[in-house]
């Protein structure tokens, strides 16, 4: 099991990319993305906004231990398009993205080596220009108790400047909390030594 708890994504979309050869122009496009469920609205975007285009070639990733990916050629010859561009994100090492090259079509071929370089260097480009960010992997808890117990709560949150991503103060409260993976230990057994307080891991 690794034992970084940082990952890195893009912060936002990155700005268009233009790479050109032989008349041909391949834009590219670099999108942070959560869920596989984002990919397909933008790719219909770019398909409007580049309606004249041949190829709308992609690759994602999602993931930080258990990691998803996919690649599409998108007509181009098998590998020429959607593998070079995965690289690309393998080779700056970021995930939850989604890198969109969008072909025009010159009227001269290219050859699949010619390809792969060009959807390639798009990738590259539009990679290059976002703003690559790195981010802990967290892991999330929900913390029951009594109203009489919230202090003792309180206190081990304040002192470990725990973020509290929700909360539910009814008869009884539970406290949503987010913590760094490599803490998530420590701050387990905390909470679970403490009399009529319940701690649960919420990503299993």
């Amino acid at each position: 099991m690794s034992t970084t708890d940082t990952y890195k994504t893009i912060a936002t979309k990155g700005d268009e990319a233009l790479f050109k050869d032989k008349n041909s122009k391949f834009f590219g496009y670099a999108f942070p993305i959560t869920s596989e469920e984002e990919v397909k609205p933008i790719l219909d975007g770019l398909k409007k906004q580049h309606h004249a285009a041949r190829h709308w070639c992609y690759a994602w990733q999602l993931g930080t231990e258990n990691i998803r990916y996919r690649s599409n050629d998108d007509g181009e010859p098998s590998n020429s398009a959607g593998q070079p561009i995965y690289g690309q994100i393998l080779s700056y090492k970021i995930t939850n993205v989604l890198v969109v090259v969008v072909r025009y079509f010159g009227g001269v071929k290219l050859g699949v080596g010619g390809l792969i370089n060009a959807y390639r260097t798009a990738a590259q480009l539009a990679i290059t220009s976002s703003d690559i960010i790195e981010k802990t992997i967290n892991i999330n808890f929900c913390i029951a108790f009594e109203y009489k117990n919230m202090n003792k709560v309180m206190r081990i949150i304040k002192e470990r400047q725990l973020i509290i991503t929700n909360q539910k103060l009814e008869l009884d409260c539970k406290l949503f909390i987010s913590v760094r993976k490599k803490l998530a230990d420590e701050i387990n057994d905390l909470f679970s030594a403490l009399y009529e307080i319940e701690i649960k891991r919420l990503d299993d």
